[in-house]
């Protein structure tokens, strides 16, 4: 039988993250810290919602836009949250997550070699969602001493005449960056200038430690030509209800939903009935979730400076991007080792990009308890790394001391004669 499959699929690298979690799930006693999921159940009175829905026998389909109800509510929420007005009828899709989101608006907008800009360190799928588009991925690689924020010149560095969509992942995965209003701002009329279309991912948009979120969408000349994705799996700790959106120009969401209309059909039901109640009434529990994570994100960069491990301050999403270079080991060498010795899973930064080379990503959508005792066998792994660097310091400069002494006393020896 001749090949089958389609090499651009084939070519495809499967996702970093999932190595070290297939080992974790067969390792007695480990702790993941690897995992970018709340730990909190959803909410009980919108799980309840959920089940009502099911109770009333509401298991049909709805339209491939979804719940004319629901998205009436995420333009309420997007008016309030961010300050964006949107129809409800012409410029939402809801969607199975903000995947999917990502995956048919790549398509819906790129004609083949069409060029897509992302910013890396960055979730795994705009990448491969681009490849699977026919458009060509061009990195940006973020830099650590700007605080992994995308500047302007990073993003006129990188247009070309074949550019037409920039990524903007913020709040990000797997560094924690925020764009800030001022940083938007300085790359919004180049945005305009070049002629670029936005996908904003704003996924973590609730979990903002530094002040609220700004969506490049509310920036003047932005909200048309700019696609807003978000969800319900981070802020409402809704993972596997599977229930994204999406909110734009009526020309994009169209051709989204025919899309969608023939791949999807639409999103879960039940899904959609506990989102209503989610935007109707979840303020209360995500902010206590916010909080709940602000206080884990500041114990983490105690620890991480007690153990002399660099670490940016994240202002948003659940991650912290530790850097581990002065280790003199990969950041794949270093999550390996981790895991044998002290049975703690992180994902190497590589997973999100060549650039994250060098770092680790750490989650804190942990218990409390469950981050101290990681990060109390890090502190281990990372003491026996230091004793040994220490100590083959150590032995080296005896080595030269010996060699020199040697040489001292040649030198004298001659002198004599």
């Amino acid at each position: 039988m001749r090949n089958m499959l389609s090499r651009k699929v084939t070519d495809i690298e499967p996702s970093g993250i999932r190595k070290f979690f297939d080992i974790v799930s067969e390792m007695p006693d480990a702790i993941s810290l690897g995992v970018g999921e709340p730990d909190f159940d959803t909410p009980w009175h919108i799980r309840e919602e959920g089940i009502y829905s099911l109770e009333k026998g509401r298991t049909f389909y709805t339209s491939n836009s979804g719940l004319m109800e629901l998205r009436q509510e995420i333009c309420n929420y997007l008016q309030r949250r961010v300050g964006v007005s949107y129809n409800a009828a012409k410029e939402t899709l809801v969607t199975v997550g903000g995947s999917e989101a990502i995956d048919i608006a790549l398509r819906a907008l790129l004609e083949p070699g069409e060029e897509v800009l992302i910013p890396q360190p960055s979730y795994v799928s705009y990448l491969p969602c681009t490849v699977l588009a026919d458009g060509v991925p061009v990195v940006i690689e973020l830099q650590e001493k700007n605080q992994f924020r995308l500047t302007r010149e990073e993003l006129l560095d990188a247009i070309t005449p074949k550019t037409k969509v920039l990524v903007l992942p913020f709040p990000n995965n797997p560094t924690g960056a925020v764009m800030e209003k001022a940083d938007l701002e300085a790359i919004a009329d180049v945005i305009i200038e070049k002629d670029l279309f936005v996908l904003s991912d704003e996924i973590y948009s609730e979990l903002s430690y530094h002040g609220d979120h700004c969506s490049i969408a509310s920036l003047p000349g932005m909200k048309e030509r700019t696609l807003l994705i978000n969800g319900f799996s981070k802020s409402y700790a809704m993972t596997g209800w599977r229930l994204g959106y999406a909110a734009g120009p009526d020309w994009l969401i169209e051709q989204m939903t025919k899309i969608h209309q023939y791949a999807i059909m639409c999103a879960p039901t039940n899904s959609q009935y506990a989102a209503v109640e989610a935007l109707r009434n979840g303020d209360e529990e995500v902010a206590e979730m916010r909080e709940a994570y602000n206080q884990r994100r500041r114990y983490l960069m105690k620890r991480f400076e007690e153990m002399g491990m660099p670490c940016f301050e994240p202002h948003g999403a659940f991650y912290c991007f530790p850097n581990i270079q002065r280790f003199g080991m990969s950041s794949d060498e270093f999550a390996t080792r981790l895991l044998k010795e002290e049975k703690v899973a992180v994902v190497p930064g590589t997973a999100f990009g060549d650039c994250g080379e060098g770092f680790l990503r750490i989650s804190y959508a942990y218990s409390l308890d469950s981050l101290k005792e990681a990060l109390n066998r890090m502190e281990r792994f990372v003491k026996r790394l230091d004793e040994t660097k220490n100590a083959s310091a150590g032995a080296v400069d005896v080595e030269i001391s010996g060699k020199e002494m040697d040489a001292g006393k040649a030198d004298a020896g001659k002198a004599e004669a």
